[in-house]
């Protein structure tokens, strides 16, 4: 199939040449199985009904749904309109959901009426004034007058090149960090996976992925631009996937470490078969090495995957790869993907470890909020990952270390700088770090050293006080450790690798 560089001209493509292209909707709350012609055509009665209610180019429509049908619909009505797409999260608090509803200027929102024991319209009051959100369509209520009828009105017509995506990833700082993409980029990604992968005969993909991340959406926007089936979880449950990839037979999948070992444990233990696997992608957190030979020794074709929301897929490996490139590099170059390996003053390496820098046609616009991309790009377009490695003589990325304070728990990035500052507003905390701690199952999960007067509080007392805050659940420390004085530099900064190497015993 070719590769158009406008979503909407995609979507027109895709449901053209694979109309009966399957999609199952496997729930709790809104089952549903159904084809890639109905999803667009439901879709494009959305798109319709926002070009009359406003809704047009430059405008916001953030979309808080689980993997459900009505986000299809959703993306799919917003290309129509020529608006931006804005997948957030489900697990987001009022905290965060106001802060990017706020910076986006998000002119629409389309949120389930409950999900997981949330109430959205009381989530979405508890974010105070939204002055720009005009719009709040609730799913089972609302948003199914938009799927219907016919469109009447024409799509709008969007250059490639234009912003169409938004998708907001914690970093560094506190405040998360919106990543601008354009349907040039986006498809540009599908098509560098379509050369990448290693090509199956009825390929069924499933998607464990919350479609708030990039990860996630991008699966579903393999169905929508390329027609691939794919069963979609609304929340995980890994003996469920071990069903799922059993009774549909998947060819591909991917996920954290966090996903594809309790598929395994699920597996082993109500007897599934998982050997239809023939292409899964493990990235989003550190893989161990364990893991990755185990699925080896199953027969089951794994790969890593390097890349971030900001530029997807950098590199990716093949299990024609020797063992030991499998186990400890993230792979090769994507096609039309670019590496450059620089020291500490950006000039360029040659050989050893220096900073990774990224570029090519999959790369992001930039961010939202313009003031960082000061410090995010150099000269030529190179994207700074904060990642430190090396290419190796076989052409393979190695990541040796991480310059950005960040923690990758089950494929979503913490900043240890927010998870530090909520531990400085506790009571007897004179000051706090945040470190990695090694995980088979989840990559990392968050521990937090606190220098503290008296005693330390108990790890019950710090997660009490990080839900006070309203701090999503996955950015709570659990592990704390009291210490009489953080170890630092001579200008005072905090050795984060000194504490990463107290974290053995976890």
């Amino acid at each position: 199939m070719a590769f158009p560089s406008s979503l909407h001209d995609a979507f027109v493509l895709a449901a053209g040449a694979q109309p009966e292209a399957r999609l199952v909707v496997h729930s709790e709350v809104r089952p549903e199985i159904t084809t890639l012609a109905d999803v667009f055509r439901r879709g494009e009665a959305v798109g319709a009904h926002f070009r009359k209610a406003g809704i047009g180019e430059g405008d916001v429509v953030a979309v808080m749904l689980p993997a459900w049908a009505e986000w299809l619909t959703a993306l799919v009505g917003t290309a129509y309109a020529g608006a931006v797409f804005l997948p957030i999260v489900t697990i987001y608090k009022a905290k965060e959901l106001a802060f990017v509803l706020r910076q986006s200027r998000a002119k629409a929102i389309i949120t389930p009426g409950e999900f997981r024991g949330t109430n959205f319209s009381a989530l979405l009051a508890a974010c105070g004034d939204l002055p720009d959100l005009k719009h709040h369509f609730c799913v089972g209520d609302s948003y199914a007058a938009l799927e219907v009828g016919a469109p009447g009105v024409d799509p709008a017509r969007v250059a490639p090149e234009a912003f169409s995506f938004l998708v907001y990833t914690s970093g560094t700082t506190a405040d998360p960090k919106g990543v601008m993409h354009s349907g040039a980029t986006l498809l540009a990604e599908l098509k560098a996976q379509a050369e990448a992968r290693k090509p199956v005969e009825n390929e069924t993909a499933l998607t464990p992925w919350p479609p708030g991340h990039v990860a996630g959406a991008l699966q579903l926007l393999r169905f929508l631009a390329q027609g691939t089936p794919v069963v979609a979880m609304d929340q995980w449950n890994a003996g469920e996937a071990a069903r799922l990839v059993d009774t549909y037979k998947i060819t591909a999948s991917s996920g954290t470490p966090f996903h594809m070992s309790g598929l395994l444990d699920a597996a082993a233990d109500d007897d599934r078969d998982l050997s239809s696997l023939q292409n899964y992608v493990l990235g989003a957190a550190p893989v161990p090495a364990s893991l990755v030979q185990r699925c080896v020794d199953l027969g089951i074709s794994v790969v890593h995957a390097y890349g971030s929301s900001e530029h997807p897929t950098v590199t990716m490996g093949s299990d024609t790869d020797s063992l030991e490139s499998r186990l400890n590099t993230e792979g090769r170059l994507m096609p039309g993907s670019e590496i450059l390996i620089v020291d500490e003053d950006d000039k360029v390496l040659e050989t050893g470890d220096g900073e990774i820098l990224t570029r090519g046609p999959e790369l992001f616009l930039g961010y939202f909020d313009t003031r960082l991309n000061q410090t995010a790009f150099l000269p030529g377009g190179w994207y700074r990952t904060g990642d430190v490695g090396h290419m190796d003589a076989d052409g393979c990325l190695r990541i040796t270390d991480r310059k950005k304070d960040i923690i990758i728990r089950g494929g979503e990035n913490i900043s240890s700088r927010e998870v530090e500052d909520a531990m400085r507003r506790m009571p007897g905390i004179a000051d706090a770090a945040a470190v990695a701690v090694p995980d088979e199952r989840l990559g990392e999960r968050v521990k937090v050293f606190v220098e503290v007067a008296d005693e330390v509080p108990s790890l019950a007392d710090v997660q009490a006080h990080f839900a006070a805050l309203g701090i999503a659940k996955q950015k709570t420390p659990e592990f704390v450790e009291g210490i009489s004085v953080l170890p630092r530099n001579a200008t005072g900064k905090v050795l984060k690798a000194a504490l990463r190497g107290r974290t053995a015993g976890h």
